[in-house]
């Protein structure tokens, strides 16, 4: 028997046959030797079809990601692509029916999905988020034949969201073996409902399943271990089980001086479930855990491990930009520690169950997590325009149109899966919903023609005695919203109590009046920072914090002063492919803190200095000419609309991270920094001293005649920093520098390939583009390029890549072994060659 760990999840790999020989449970990775084909024809689901022409691939698969960026379509799912895709595999088992049992778990295929086993359909899935398992027992040919697994994804609806989904079997797929007697899938639930430094309490649910005809009996065992592999606490029960029946057994345990997972330390355990017959094992679940204790409270905030602690949190869509949404461990791994480096402490999943995958990276790294669920409920949005629905055409049908029939499957499903992750702290049921629903926008006096503002600068127009009037002098509707959150709400408690229940609200002023907040134990405010004080004052019971907040610092500012705000997540973390209709060429919006090459832009710089403790300094610059600034008449820079930072919103305005002006010209150089008191030179020359309290917006301003050379700012002893931008001349070199010194053949690895350009003398050139070219031996294979402009509409495919802001990336797995090596080049430039083992 071989033992491997392997993340979250430990797999035991035997060889189980039908020859007397004792099976204990098995789960293998299902990943390999698929074979694909973009195209419909119902003799691809017959066992008989020659399916040798197909593409061969590995999973996790997405195959829009893979197509051309068409301005006929749509850029709501960023101008790709969707259609009709099938999947096929051959598979042999040696298993006794009559004893054991064998599942497929699907992690997610988007979407609208059809299973077939040997020529029968045995299933379906329309939602793409949510994880599902088939028992394929009945149509196993368990002899040594092959089976024939086929898989349909139809995607025709390619507009069916306001973001980009991908298409295909885009997450893990498993084949799972276990015994007639056995524990079904997520049947065992961890929670910590005590924890302290001294003990720690947890209390274990574990669900049984005995499919056999006859009663029977088996001794179980839950212990728990620490990272070294100890046993820390133990205990074990006979359990006797009727014939073709469930149960569930309970246990508490407890361990002394317990290692607690918190952000900065976030220390995990592993808890294994053992079935023994005739003390035979014959089943076994193991899975990382984490003791922690958290709460949220109306007048202080969050807590964690009792500490108060404020959520510094993004938000993230589930693609990773060039790769689509079938990610790899290591490109998640890149871009969270990234994040993490900024002082991120939380991700919000907009607006969907994660992989499995990401949420084990989140228990690993230290980040807390708001599992969201929904993005539409009975009604749908709008895919192409956001807010209600003003389509009603066949591509853009989304979910909302199977709301009624599998919104309780699905999100019992993604509860189920991830409720023992130590990083999940509260479970949301929806985003956005009021659009959707009539009465909301109409109540809230925020679209009267007599109103002066708008709902995201302005506390409302009205008192909450007219808001609750005008709401329920309304016609409802088909559907209530507050009787359906109070139902997921419910549905959600069913499967796991120990987190609280929240949603992102758009409309908080309407929605504390209609019921609404009645089923929410946490209340979340999307963009409305300006009624923070409103909420608090009218709802005091109530915690309150930023569900969606823009990366601008007026937003942290209101957090930060406010101890009864929890914290934020903001909009967004990373940039995200899609919700750009109508923007050709532009298959994103630039709302991120990173880029999709995982770049950093200027409001990663900006939250770094307000949320990590290093000591940090940034320098942008623009021509005044350019600026949003004007020069006064002493000199000084003025902001062409009074307090115009105050209402800055998703994107950043256009600056640079260069210092390539002309002669003369006045520059207007910015600088985001924690440090109170700051020194730009240029040329070793002093443009003069300034503190930070000067600045409301936090950043730093000084105008400057352009001279060519080297301009650096710097902090004093007590805040030791410096960022230097130099003038540079036209690109001579590349500077090509990798994340891994070693990549493994393995499909969750990949390589970074980062590619800069420099002048003569060594400079950074951010100022000038040019193409370049990668070339790699023949044990490497390119996966995509990105560069992080939403304006490059080239597929990810291609190995050449024009540069922006002089820079861009590979990404790279191994295929062979050995030596290999990666040489980007370009015209006119000195090429570099990197060697990975």
């Amino acid at each position: 028997m071989l033992l491997k760990i392997s993340g979250a999840r430990a797999y035991i790999a035997i060889l189980c046959l039908a020859m007397n020989i004792h099976c204990v449970a098995k789960e293998v990775d299902f990943n390999q030797n698929w074979r694909f084909i973009l195209g419909d024809k119902i003799s691809f689901a017959q066992t008989s079809f020659d399916d040798s022409h197909w593409q061969s691939i590995q999973l996790p698969h997405d195959w829009s990601i893979l197509q051309s960026f068409d301005e006929k379509l749509n850029g709501a799912t960023a101008y790709l692509p969707g259609g009709v895709g099938w999947y096929r595999k051959s598979f042999k088992t040696s298993i006794d029916t009559k004893t054991h049992r064998q599942w497929l778990n699907f992690d997610g295929i988007y979407n609208h999905s059809e299973i077939f086993l040997n020529g029968e359909k045995i299933t379906s899935m329309v939602n793409g988020y949510t994880p599902f398992s088939i028992d394929i027992t009945r149509l196993l040919r368990a002899d040594g034949n092959n089976n024939i697994l086929a898989v349909r994804v139809d995607r025709r609806r390619y507009i069916d969201s306001r973001w980009y989904t991908g298409s295909g079997i885009y997450r893990d797929v498993k084949l799972i073996t276990k015994a007639n007697f056995h524990i079904p899938m997520w049947g065992v639930q961890f929670t910590t409902p005590k924890v302290s430094e001294k003990l720690a309490h947890a209390s274990i649910k574990i669900d049984l399943k005995n499919d056999s005809d006859i009663a029977q009996t088996v001794q179980l065992v839950s212990q728990i271990l620490d990272v070294d592999g100890k046993v820390v606490a133990r205990t074990k029960r006979q359990v006797v089980l009727d014939a073709i029946s469930s149960g569930s057994e309970s246990f508490d345990l407890t361990v002394a001086d317990p290692k607690l997972w918190s952000i900065e330390s976030p220390e995990l355990y592993q808890l294994q479930t053992r079935i023994y017959q005739n003390e035979k094992l014959i089943d076994q679940q193991s899975e990382r855990v984490g003791f922690r204790s958290f709460n949220f409270d109306a007048k202080t905030g969050f807590w964690l491990n009792g500490k108060n602690l404020k959520i510094k949190g993004v938000n993230l869509h589930h693609d990773a930009g060039a790769v689509g949404v079938a990610v790899a461990d290591d490109i998640w791994r890149r871009r969270l520690t990234k994040l993490k480096d900024a002082g991120v402490n939380a991700i919000r999943t907009a607006h969907n169950p994660m992989s499995a995958r990401f949420l084990d990276l989140c228990d690993e790294m230290g980040f807390l997590v708001q599992g969201e669920i929904f993005d539409e409920w009975d009604n749908p949005k709008d895919k192409r325009l956001n807010q209600w629905e003003r389509h009603e055409d066949f591509v853009s049908r989304g979910y909302a149109d199977y709301f009624q029939e599998n919104a309780e499957v699905d999100l019992k499903n993604a509860i189920l899966r991830d409720r023992n992750h130590a990083s999940i702290i509260m479970w949301s049921i929806g985003n956005e919903i009021e659009w959707t629903y009539p009465r909301y926008k109409q109540a809230s006096g925020y679209f009267d023609m007599n109103a002066q503002g708008n709902y995201f600068y302005n506390p409302p127009f009205i008192d909450r005695e007219q808001i609750e009037k005008r709401f329920y002098e309304q016609k409802a509707g088909d559907y209530v919203l507050a009787d359906t959150a109070k139902k997921l709400s419910k549905w959600v408690k069913e499967v796991d109590e120990s987190r609280p229940v929240t949603a992102n609200l758009i409309l908080p002023s309407v929605s504390h009046v209609s019921g609404y907040t009645e089923a929410l134990d946490v209340i979340g405010y999307s963009y409305r920072r300006v009624i923070y004080d409103y909420g608090h004052q009218h709802y005091p019971d109530k915690p309150i914090m930023g569900t969606e907040n823009v990366v601008q610092w007026h937003e942290w500012q209101a957090i930060e002063d406010r101890p009864f705000i929890a914290g934020t997540f903001l909009w967004t973390g990373i940039d995200y492919l899609g919700e750009a209709h109508n923007r050709w060429p532009a298959k994103h919006i630039d709302v991120g803190m990173l880029d999709t090459a995982g770049f950093d832009k200027p409001g990663f710089h900006l939250y770094k200095t307000l949320w990590s403790n290093e000591p940090h300094a940034h320098i942008t610059t623009q021509s005044l000419e350019k600026s949003s600034y004007k020069q006064g008449e002493e000199g000084e820079l003025i902001d062409m609309r009074k307090g115009g930072w105050q209402q800055r919103v998703w994107t950043w305005y256009e600056v640079n991270h260069h210092w390539n002006y002309q002669g003369n010209e006045p520059i207007v150089v910015e600088v985001l920094s924690n440090c109170p008191v700051l020194e730009l030179t240029l040329n070793g020359k002093t443009m003069g001293k300034k503190k930070l309290k000067d600045f409301p917006d936090r950043a730093y301003k000084w105008l400057v005649p352009f001279n060519a050379g080297e301009l650096t700012v710097s902090g004093d002893k007590n805040c030791q920093t410096t960022d230097t931008l130099i003038t540079a001349t036209t690109p001579e070199q590349i500077l090509v520098s990798t994340d891994l010194k070693e990549l493994p053949m393995d499909n969750n690895r990949v390589a970074h390939i980062e590619v800069q350009l420099l002048d003569a003398s060594g400079n950074p050139v951010r100022h000038m583009q040019q193409q370049v070219t990668l070339d790699l031996s023949e044990n490497l294979r390119m996966i995509a390029s990105d560069n992080g402009n939403s304006a490059l509409m080239q597929t990810y495919q291609s190995s050449t890549l024009l540069t922006h802001q002089g820079r861009g990336l590979f990404l790279v797995k191994r295929i062979g072994e050995g030596e290999a090596s990666i040489r980007v080049s370009g015209s006119g430039l000195q090429s570099e060659k990197l060697t990975i083992d």
